[in-house]
This record gives structure tokens, sequence and C-alpha cells, in this order.
């Protein structure tokens, strides 16, 4: 997880009907994150070659108060994934902005234990074939890992439960997103693979050349995507 401080101007077209932009310490937050799909289920049934695989997206925080509740949640500005049928039912679905390229991803990380403290450094790279050739992210770990503490933009960029999608007729869905609170290891960003400020084109291209507000590593777990309910 890759992130980068922007002016809220940038974002505010793109916050769906019935939300607001999140910020954290007044700021507003974009992010490149790049992961694996393990073991991947839809609706309960495994699809044949769509079990593994992996996913780049560039995305942003928004909220939504509900009663008593406030609701913390994501947007998608691309989405990236190796299968075409892939990006096609979550564009019908859900209307995300999911395109398909060719994809990669290289894990330096051996399985540390839970009480595990070493500080080594272990690297790891997801990139996408463009028309420009390969492009990528690649982060590099600095210490052990351990849960977000309370307050940090860590715990800000990583405890998102909803995600929130602009439909085509202005209106927006909402869909909850359920995991555990994930373990993460600080990081270096090391430099993109290729021009990928570029493959994201304007308004992102000067945001994406500047120096990352933070990079982190997390570890993942499994995870749960509920149906997506449009709100009124």
């Amino acid at each position: 997880m890759i992130n980068f401080a922007v002016d809220p101007t940038l974002l505010q077209p793109l916050v769906p009907q019935g939300t607001e932009l999140d910020f954290f310490g007044g700021v507003a937050y974009v992010s490149v994150v790049g992961f694996l799909f393990r073991q991947t289920k839809l609706l309960g049934c495994t699809v044949p070659w769509h079990v593994n695989f992996e996913e780049v997206n560039l995305r942003f925080y928004v909220k939504r108060s509900v009663g008593h509740e406030l609701r913390r949640g994501v947007c998608f500005v691309r989405e990236l994934v190796p299968r075409r049928s892939i990006a096609t039912v979550a564009r019908w679905c859900y209307n995300e902005p999911y395109v398909s390229l060719a994809m990669r991803s290289e894990v330096d990380l051996p399985a540390i234990t839970a009480d595990d403290a070493t500080s080594s450094q272990h690297s790891v790279s997801y990139g996408w074939k463009s028309s420009a050739g390969w492009l990528g992210l690649q982060v590099k770990t600095q210490g052990p890992k351990q849960l977000p503490a309370a307050g940090t933009l860590e715990e800000f960029i990583a405890e998102h439960y909803w995600g929130y999608c602009r439909q085509r007729d202005g209106g927006t869905v909402e869909y909850e997103v359920e995991h555990p609170s994930w373990n993460v290891w600080q990081a270096e960003q090391l430099p993109w693979l290729g021009d990928v400020p570029h493959f994201y084109g304007h308004p992102w291209t000067e945001a994406l050349r500047s120096p990352a507000s933070s990079a982190f590593l997390a570890e993942g777990s499994a995870v749960k995507v509920y149906q997506p309910l449009r709100i009124a």
C-alpha cells in the first residue's frame, strides 16, 4: 500500500452521491495497492482458472453516516486484474472501473510466526503489461510486523470496511468488506517499474510522481465481500 497526499479538489468530482471525502489529519489520500487473491470463491463456489490472481488498484477514501454509525469506505479510480472475465463481471455487478491486463508478482517474504520480531528486509512487487511495456510497484519491508497503532495513517488506510461505487445513472451502491485487522510491516517504496504515473494519466501524474507519504505491507487474511446494495 503506497499512499500519497493529494489536493482534495482532484477527488471531489469522483465522490459518489451520499458519501463525502474522508480525511486523515485534514489531508486527503490516494493509494496504489497491489495484492493477491487466493482461494477465491464467487457465491461460495470456485471458478476454474480464477482462484489465484493479482490485482492492482488506485483508490481514495470516503465516509458515510448511517444513523449513529460512521461507515468508512474506499472508492476505486482504476482496478487492474489479469482475467478479462473478472473485469467484465466486476463492471457488470458493481460498475467498478476494472481493466484486464497481463500481470505478475514477486513475493520474497518467508513465513514468519505471529510472535516473530525479526527485522529482516523482504520485498514484494506487482506488475502489469501496458502498451508501453511492463510497469509496476515495489516495496521493501522495514522492521517487524505488528497491528497498526490507533490513530496512525496505517490504521486509517487499512481500516476501511466498505466500498462505494457510482452507478451509470448517478446513484451509488454500497458493499461491506469483512476481515480482521491486519498486521503490517513498515516499508520503503522502491522506484516505480516504468512510468506508472504516466499510465494513470491526468490528474494523477503529478501526484504519483511526488514522494509517497507512507508505504507499508499488510499481511492479509480471509476476506468476505458482500453483495452490493443501492443507497438512498
